[in-house]
């Protein structure tokens, strides 16, 4: 049996997160770090008012997910494997030891400017829960105006991103097809669809400068659900993810196949943990945030002892 920390996307961040850390060294280390690189002062880097912007939400993920991995490294067993939905492939390329924490920082920083300048207001997000692919892709191919499919969560959640008309017509008629849940999302931008592509060029020219090692902890990608290993594809999967689909359904649905049966989301949240208690229904599944550390440690040793 093998064990997955996943890093979740926009979306899971709440107001005080970076805060709501436990104050240990390997935390404060990390903010120190993330502040300097930054130059600026984090303490209201994730304020409510300060989380409106796609730069602050998607470096605050960032901060979190490093930070409580580190944390929990310094006291227990690495995972097998690392997995992130969307801007969580950031984190989990660093835990993984591909990707400078230093660097990650710059480029996330980028990243969330380049996105939110391109669709600064109009576009965003919508989550349809009781509808297959086949009936989504129907409703898109009807639709007048940009809209596409963005994440594949589940079997029966899909995640749309478009403009705000666009994607309200096609809300409207995924509830008269008995759509169990239709939610706009805390997104402000069309994320994981063709709308993206000029900006993901923009950050895979800042990428050219940037070191990207071969993982030391196997690394699934949260688009294509298989895992990379080669630095230049590694590369690629981080700069272009944020204009292509997120199929987390599949890469749960490979760690599973691949023997994980321990699946630990790292903050904030446990949003993660709710879609993979379905795949993960013979295995553990637990989030960082609301738990303790002598747990986590434990669940990993019983891992590595498991395996031996």
């Amino acid at each position: 049996m093998s064990s997955l920390f996943a890093f979740p996307g926009q979306g899971a961040q709440q107001p005080g997160m970076l805060q709501a850390l436990p104050s240990e060294p390997e935390v404060r280390a990390c903010l120190e770090e993330a502040g300097r690189v930054l130059g600026e002062d984090l303490g209201a880097l994730d304020s409510a008012e300060a989380l409106q912007s796609t730069r602050a939400v998607q470096l605050c993920l960032l901060i979190a997910g490093v930070a409580s991995a580190r944390l929990l490294l310094a006291r227990s067993p690495a995972p097998d494997y690392v997995a992130g939905l969307s801007i969580g492939a950031y984190p989990a390329a660093v835990v993984a030891g591909a990707l400078d924490f230093a660097d990650a920082l710059r480029l996330v920083a980028l990243r969330g400017e380049l996105m939110q300048q391109a669709y600064p207001q109009g576009y965003g997000m919508t989550a349809l829960q009781g509808l297959d692919l086949a009936t989504v892709e129907g409703l898109l191919a009807e639709a007048e105006g940009p809209v596409f499919i963005g994440n594949l969560n589940a079997d029966n959640q899909i995640v749309i991103a478009g403009s705000d008309a666009a994607m309200a017509a096609v809300a409207e008629r995924a509830r008269a097809l008995g759509a169990g849940l239709v939610r706009r999302l805390a997104m402000s931008v069309p994320s994981h669809c063709p709308l993206l592509e000029a900006p993901a060029r923009e950050l895979a020219a800042a990428f050219a400068g940037v070191e990207v090692r071969r993982p030391a902890i196997r690394y699934l990608s949260g688009s294509s659900a298989r895992p990379i290993h080669d630095p230049a594809r590694l590369r690629d999967d981080l700069a272009y993810n944020m204009c292509r689909v997120v199929d987390w359904h599949g890469t749960q649905r490979t760690a599973y196949e691949r023997g994980v049966r321990l699946f630990i989301e790292l903050p904030p949240g446990a949003v993660l943990s709710g879609l993979a208690r379905r795949v993960f229904d013979k295995g553990t599944v637990i989030a960082f945030q609301g738990a303790r550390l002598d747990t986590l440690d434990a669940l990993l040793r019983q891992e590595v002892e498991y395996n031996r």
